[in-house]
């Protein structure tokens, strides 16, 4: 749990040091048409914090195994309309969200960690396990789509 939690503080720290110093322009730029620019991809991972929250809460006491409910993450981009929205805007929900997270991960007992919850394929899987791989997304899309060589 530590290393997640470790990894989290980290980026709470620096995302928004480095995303903040990107213009409206740099943050709004699309690589090509389908792709998301990085204040797209930043939301997207608003959207990842509002779905893995509860999941991390529920897990602690629903029936086990949980079962995880998959979200279609292109529709809530769309939907959320983030390319429209001020950049700022952004940042501020994805560290609201983080921090919120952050705080609710270090709470949670060690012998919770081990938890069950069933994947949308089907997989078993700890909630230590989901709680890493919540970060591991997260460092996969600041570091290849949205800080990019701020990093």
């Amino acid at each position: 749990m530590e290393n997640a939690a470790e990894r989290l503080k980290h980026w709470l720290h620096a995302v928004p040091e480095q995303f903040g110093r990107m213009s409206e322009a740099e943050v709004s730029e699309r690589p090509m048409p389908g792709k998301w620019s990085p204040k797209e991809a930043l939301g997207h991972l608003c959207d990842s914090a509002v779905n893995n929250l509860p999941r991390f809460i529920k897990i602690q006491y629903e029936k086990q195994p949980y079962v995880l409910i998959p979200y279609d993450q292109d529709q809530w981009v769309t939907l959320q309309d983030y390319q429209n929205a001020p950049a700022e805007e952004i940042l501020n929900l994805w560290s609201g969200l983080n921090n919120r997270i952050l705080k609710a991960i270090e709470k949670i007992p060690a012998e919770k960690l081990s938890y069950q919850c069933v994947t949308a394929n089907q997989e078993t899987k700890s909630l230590q396990w989901i709680i890493d791989d919540y970060v591991e997304h997260m460092e996969y899309h600041l570091n290849g789509q949205i800080l990019k060589n701020n990093v």
